[in-house]
């Protein structure tokens, strides 16, 4: 996950043990996809504890050698299936279109609402040069 992340060259990196601890703490809202025996992609959340349904999804990538597979797609679709959340949150900023094009499918695909609102402001944060976080609700989801 720590190498996909960094690969991506779009996602706030964590420590690989920050990906170590979440894959056993948050593995339940969590997957990994493999191709071929190797790891391919990834998908983070968790469940929000004020609001237990609300998977709150944090990061995905997928490996340079997988794209163009719609696994991050395939990732989506059974993260929320696997949770059985009503409602998805995530945070995008308006430069990763990639990510727009993601959630936004999934909204479509399941007849869900889309809000949209900031969340983190580049101001918020203590480094320089952060863009700011749009909060991306989609609910009521459907299967």
């Amino acid at each position: 996950m720590y190498r996909m992340a960094v690969d991506s060259r779009t996602l706030d990196v964590n420590s690989s043990y920050a990906y170590m601890l979440w894959c056993r703490d948050y593995a339940g809202t969590s997957l990994m996809a493999t191709v071929d025996g190797n790891d391919a992609g990834f998908i983070t959340g968790y469940t929000r504890p004020d609001d237990p349904d609300t998977l709150m999804v944090w990061q995905v990538a997928v490996d340079d050698q997988y794209r163009g597979r719609r696994l991050s797609v395939k990732l989506l679709d059974a993260l929320v299936d696997r949770t059985e959340a009503t409602t998805l949150e995530t945070t995008i900023t308006d430069d990763n279109a990639a990510s727009i094009r993601l959630f936004t499918g999934l909204a479509r695909r399941r007849g869900a609402t889309l809000r949209k609102s900031p969340l983190f402001r580049s101001g918020d944060f203590p480094e320089e040069g952060h863009d700011t976080e749009h909060l991306y609700r989609i609910g009521p989801l459907g299967n």
